[in-house]
């Protein structure tokens, strides 16, 4: 007799032909990816490189990416969004493997570690835009939220067990271990692509109600959605990172020790997760734009209130609320600029949500370990808070936004454009 199979895999994202095989791709990578992190400071660090070489060796890697974001959207949408990810997965596998076999053989240095920092920098900024670029063309638009929500469970259940496997390689076996596991990840990746179906290729139209095709220049200068997106985004982002980076490690530093500190990241990357689920019903009420702001208010009054909740318990806790909110948003919002821009332009769209999302990263770590020191870290958080709560509250008094519903899609005039 014949097994019916469960309801969940046999409608909505998972009954997609390759999709399950796409989201065991991304967590692999994800463990591999933090395997990476923890392998290359061990590196660096126990070889007498000194935390001077390592940060030159990020900054590479972070530069490398941020200038490659752009051209991998314009790849992607031109190439196709598979094709771009198979590529780079190639080769940050041969990258990788080749960084694990001098790890055993020479000396780290900066002329050795600073190209394959670039590449793999280049590699990462042109798989990104294709990633947010690859589901629209596989699921049907009625799955994409839960789609986009499977995805980054996958990818946040990888970032909690990847740095257990890679603190238990790394401190028992060395680098070289780790970095061949994070090799591997990258032909799981490949592999997994493969079992995806062909996406649906869209080309720019001729014409648009007689006029001429709409550029992406159209989008970027009168898409006002976006517009209104991208700078929230700023504003958000720019905070968050110094609050992640620089704000957070000092608090526990000072008060929990690192013990401590390791329990804040774990509620952080559980949020996440559990931010993820909650994006994934399709929310009728309140409407995008007051859910969003709702959820970055909530986001804001949680990092405000992480110095003074009373302790280590009080803090994750905090720190938890925050990660539910950011993850849900987050979905949200790809979700929604997945919907609304023209499908032969997505992945460039995608690219600058991206730049916006990464791009402030180096000034606001260094404008946040300059004001913690001036003025303390828990006067930091506070600001942090209350600025994600200025951009969450603007964004909802531009009517673009306030008034964006489920499926409203670009058009260079009306209401999407104004």
């Amino acid at each position: 007799m014949s097994r019916t199979p469960p309801a969940a895999l046999a409608s909505g994202p998972l009954a997609v032909r390759g999709f399950p095989w796409l989201l065991a791709g991304q967590f692999t990578s994800s463990v591999g990816d933090l395997c990476y992190a923890i392998a290359l400071p061990w590196l660096v660090l126990s070889s007498g490189g000194g935390p001077a070489l390592l940060g030159t060796v990020l900054a590479f890697f972070g530069i490398s990416r941020a200038v490659a974001i752009p051209a991998g959207g314009v790849l992607a949408d031109r190439l196709g969004p598979r094709t771009i990810m198979l590529v780079t997965d190639a080769v940050r596998f041969g990258l990788v493997a080749l960084l694990a076999v001098l790890a055993g053989t020479v000396t780290p240095s900066l002329a050795v570690l600073a190209p394959i920092a670039v590449a793999l920098g280049a590699c990462s900024g042109l798989f990104v835009p294709a990633s947010y670029a690859l589901l629209p063309g596989i699921l049907p638009e009625k799955d994409l939220t839960a789609g986009n929500s499977l995805s980054t469970v996958a990818t946040e259940l990888g970032t909690l067990l990847g740095p257990v496997l890679g603190g238990i390689l790394v401190s028992r076996l060395g680098p070289t271990p780790a970095l061949l596991v994070d090799a591997g990840s990258y032909l799981v990746s490949a592999a997994a692509l493969l079992a995806v179906r062909a996406p649906r290729r869209e080309r720019a139209p001729e014409q648009v109600d007689g006029g001429p095709a709409i550029t992406f220049g159209t989008v970027l200068l009168r898409g006002r959605l976006l517009q209104v997106v991208l700078l929230a985004a700023i504003i958000g982002n720019f905070v968050y990172a110094g609050v992640a980076e620089v704000a957070l490690p000092t608090l526990a530093h000072g008060d929990f020790g690192a013990g401590g500190y390791g329990v804040m990241l774990a509620g952080l990357g559980a949020g996440m997760i559990v931010g993820a689920v909650l994006a994934r019903p399709k929310w009728r009420r309140p409407p995008p734009g007051y859910l969003l702001a709702i959820l970055v208010l909530v986001m804001g009054a949680s990092v405000a209130a992480v110095p003074y909740s009373g302790g280590l318990v009080g803090a994750t806790v905090c720190v938890t609320v925050f990660a539910i909110a950011n993850g849900w948003s987050g979905i949200a919002i790809m979700t929604m600029l997945q919907l609304w821009a023209p499908r032969h332009l997505l992945a460039r769209v995608m690219s600058v949500m991206l730049l916006a999302m990464s791009g402030t990263f180096p000034l606001s770590v260094a404008v946040t370990g300059w004001g913690v020191e001036r003025y303390g870290v828990a006067a930091f958080f506070v600001v942090a808070g209350c600025a994600m709560a200025c951009g969450g509250l603007w964004a909802l008094s531009r009517p673009i936004f306030r008034n964006y519903r489920h499926g409203d899609q670009f058009a260079e005039k009306g209401v999407n454009a104004s």
